[in-house]
């Protein structure tokens, strides 16, 4: 009996089989059933308190305030797998994945910048805690805005955080909100040349659902985005009527009020298409992130810092790289960064500081008017504490962000240097934050300034993150 009883004890704490292996492993074996779920769930609860004592340890150091986190994503892009430093798109894996975003380099840089401010706090004995947040799957789950949701943003005095880009600047202005929605509709299968009126199409939906979503896009909002991707079509016969098809839909809008709103019209096209085809509609809530807010102050900071300590050398040979791989695409020549695509006079500026398509140097400091299309889940966050971030020089100028041009890029020997140095100006920014708490407190004022009118949390109560593949 003792022997089975430490089986189960043993199974209990093993990730997935856990209680849905054990006990069956004991009550097969003749265990009380008493005795079967007492061993099991005392096994299954040990592991418990050893890992909160060891994430404690690992990602979170220090005590008191402030409180500074770092954003530490980590993920990457279906259909992207590469050859890492080539200059010719060569897939590794048949249908792989590959960082198409840098989130191999975020992460690390972020963990760096956490190590160096821990190293601070030690030596100097000063009050203040550095946490280490693990943020996986930033595309297509939007964790952050699944912690913004609990609440998890609110204790933190200021968040940093960066990303791999073209350039080497300090990141301003608002993004756009995202909610991604999956339509799966159900119909009845039917031989569609003798009895195509027994049938009920759920592809026909969908394509119907698509039609009235293209009429939708001239009556939405001038900086609303709507994408889509049919992920079943219902077969490979086009003699048998689908019954079943299902469609993605990604609905982005500048504010996350403005973008619940237009989500709820696409809704309602959906359930339109439905109607019209006789069908019913299966809705699942994949992710939804809110509008960065940003906050000069904090830009402020890590400018100061990122201009001391300069940018990452680049050698001649990694020059000469960037220049062939940016002849793989279009729009090289074209200035990038946050004010160069919002401000025409500041786009001049940059371009006259550009020697080849290789951004090696400091971008000024931009704080005017900006706005990007694309979304990120550090706009919750930023609804939740002060938050701000820079981009790293990792990719040749204006290459297209998740294209295997910048798989190519996140394997290289300046991709290491990159992440290291943005790890050394986030903690070095961090430490200012520290020793000079007046800078802290102007972001905080500006922090609620910018946020006065709340935070509206794109996740509804019941959804649950998707699965990561």
């Amino acid at each position: 009996m003792l022997k089975h009883c430490l089986i189960v004890f043993l199974v209990s704490m093993v990730p997935v089989i856990e209680l849905r292996g054990a006990i069956p492993y004991g009550v097969g074996f003749g265990l009380p059933l008493w005795l079967t779920y007492c061993v099991a769930i005392a096994g299954n609860m040990l592991p418990v308190p050893v890992i909160y004592f060891f994430a404690r340890r690992v990602l979170v150091w220090g005590s008191g305030k402030p409180v500074i986190g770092f954003l530490a994503e980590y993920d990457a892009l279906s259909g992207l797998s590469q050859e890492a430093g080539s200059t010719e798109y060569h897939e590794l894996v048949k249908g792989g994945s590959g960082h198409g975003c840098g989130h191999n380099l975020l992460g690390a840089g972020a963990m760096a910048a956490a190590i160096g401010l821990k190293h601070y706090l030690t030596e100097t004995g000063k009050s203040g805690t550095v946490i280490l947040y693990g943020c996986p799957g930033e595309e297509g789950v939007a964790s952050k805005a699944y912690m913004a949701r609990e609440g998890l943003w609110y204790n933190l005095d200021a968040a940093l955080t960066w990303h791999a880009g073209d350039c080497n600047e300090v990141a301003t202005g608002s993004t756009n909100s995202c909610i991604q929605m999956l339509y799966t509709f159900h119909g009845l299968a039917s031989q569609a040349s003798t009895a195509p009126e027994r049938g009920r199409s759920a592809l026909d939906a969908v394509e119907l659902m698509n039609v009235g979503v293209q009429f939708l896009r001239e009556h939405m909002p001038r900086d609303a985005r709507i994408h889509y991707s049919i992920l079943d079509a219902g077969g490979a016969s086009p003699n048998v009527v689908q019954h079943q098809a299902s469609v993605l839909y990604m609905i982005r809008s500048n504010f996350v009020k403005d973008c619940i709103a237009l989500h709820q019209r696409v809704d309602k096209i959906a359930q339109g298409a439905a109607l019209m085809t006789d069908t019913t509609i299966e809705r699942r809530f994949v992710d939804g992130l809110s509008d960065t807010v940003c906050n000069h102050a904090l830009e402020k900071v890590l400018y100061d810092n990122f201009a001391e300590l300069g940018v990452p050398a680049c050698t001649p040979e990694e020059h000469a790289f960037m220049e062939k791989l940016s002849a793989t695409y279009a729009g090289s020549d074209i200035p990038s960064g946050v004010g160069a695509e919002n401000d025409p006079a500041f786009a001049e500026k940059v371009q006259a500081l550009r020697t080849g398509h290789f951004n090696d140097f400091l971008v000024p400091l931009y704080q005017g008017p900006a706005f990007n299309a694309g979304s990120t889940d550090v706009g919750d966050v930023s609804y939740q504490c002060p938050t701000a971030q820079i981009h790293m020089a990792v990719w040749p100028n204006h290459v297209p962000c998740h294209s295997w041009q910048v798989v190519s890029c996140n394997k290289t020997p300046l991709a290491h240097r990159a992440t290291v140095h943005a790890g050394k100006v986030l903690c070095a920014a961090a430490i200012d934050l520290i020793e000079q708490p007046e800078l802290l407190e102007q972001a905080k004022a500006e922090f609620r300034k910018r946020t006065a009118g709340g935070y509206t949390c794109p996740i509804p109560a019941d959804a649950v993150p998707a699965p990561l593949d």
